[in-house]
């Protein structure tokens, strides 16, 4: 009964058996990478820290700030690879790299979520199945480095039913920080009424959720020469803001704390056309009685892949700093360039700084006072 739900589900998803969603890997090699997962009965060990190589000395002010917490760190389970032409990537990608790029700029931890965006599973079991190995890999990274790492759940979304029972694992077995949800899955984003029965569950358990843009199937390669992840992944935050909002459900479940990434995509440049619809529509007036910006400065962003002047500023205009938190998108960008970044933009004073840096993160997440 629940594989058949599960199978209408992703039909209504306008996902197809053997369809992959849009990823950031080709669907074979995501596919290979779950098999060799599954496959393996007992978890590997997570490498040990190696001896790094002498390397360049960093900036004297890049270590300013110790004990920054990461939100936006992706790891990579075993049968995994990151990107098959990109191959730094990979390297990036390993335990000891982890660590001597959060070691080399004062982060403390980094809260690792799954690197590969989606996946598309021949049924229920498997996706319940992948869920599970992966998030058991998380915790045990976690528990063989103590203190360095903590774990956004991943659910086996589509199929709602093993959704609520991995929430219900992942948090209550594997103590894990918060819950890792796309803003899309195919062509339905977070604010569609297939997700009111997750949502009703996080809502109830006051639980964190950490979103990642990914494709749609609307828009794939549109600028020659681009990648999708270079315009399209913001827009689709954008998009998965508006449809959070809009819907209704930032009101309807108040007690989910939401992070979305990249500083929120496109929609601190696009917040008065938003606005202006509230005003304009009185569908929206009983749904967002106080307008949409009060919803958009309720929610927290990540600054990774935006540590610039012009996104920073723009956020800050939409978002107090208290929403903020440090983030790199590890392995795509170091460590240091987001603090850098930061430092430069001339955005932020120095208690600021140290908000976004750790503070922020503490106060969201009390499962990681112990750092």
């Amino acid at each position: 009964m629940a594989d058949q739900k599960s199978q209408n589900a992703k039909r209504r998803f306008g996902l197809n058996r053997g369809q992959s969603c849009v990823c950031c890997l080709p669907r074979r090699d995501l596919l290979t990478g779950f098999a060799a997962v599954a496959a393996s009965a007992v978890l590997p060990s997570v490498p040990a820290v190696a001896q790094a190589p002498a390397a360049k000395q960093a900036p004297a002010k890049v270590a300013a700030n110790a004990g920054r917490i990461d939100v936006h760190r992706h790891f990579v389970p075993p049968g995994h690879l990151v990107d098959p032409k990109r191959s730094y990537l990979n390297e990036r990608s390993t335990i000891p790299k982890q660590l001597e790029d959060m070691d080399k700029s004062g982060v403390a931890l980094a809260v690792m979520s799954l690197s590969a965006s989606a996946l598309s599973h021949p049924d229920a079991r498997d996706a319940r199945k992948f869920s599970r190995t992966v998030n058991e890999y998380a915790a045990k990274l976690a528990g063989d480095h103590p203190g360095r790492f903590g774990q956004f759940a991943y659910l086996p979304f589509p199929d709602v039913e093993g959704s609520l029972k991995e929430i219900e694992y992942a948090l209550d077995t594997l103590k894990a920080d918060g819950i890792y949800l796309m803003t899309n899955y195919g062509d339905k984003f977070l604010g569609d009424p297939l997700f009111a029965p997750i949502f009703a569950e996080l809502d109830r358990r006051r639980a964190v959720v950490y979103t990642h843009p990914t494709g749609h199937p609307c828009c794939e390669r549109l600028v020659p020469g681009l990648r999708d992840a270079d315009i399209e992944y913001g827009t689709n935050t954008t998009r998965a803001i508006a449809k959070y909002v809009f819907s209704g459900f930032s009101r309807r479940y108040p007690n989910v704390r939401m992070i979305w990434s990249h500083a929120g995509g496109t929609m601190p440049f696009l917040i008065r056309r938003f606005d202006k619809r509230v005003k304009e529509s009185p569908e929206f007036q009983p749904i967002l009685p106080e307008g949409f910006s009060p919803e958009a400065r309720k929610f927290f962003y990540d600054i990774a892949q935006a540590p610039e002047r012009a996104p920073m500023a723009a956020l800050r205009a939409v978002a107090p700093v208290s929403q903020m938190l440090f983030g790199t998108d590890w392995p795509h960008l170091t460590t240091e360039e987001h603090v850098v970044g930061l430092q430069n933009c001339g955005v932020f004073d120095a208690a600021e700084l140290k908000a976004i840096d750790r503070d922020n993160a503490l106060r969201l997440m009390p499962t990681l006072r112990a750092v």
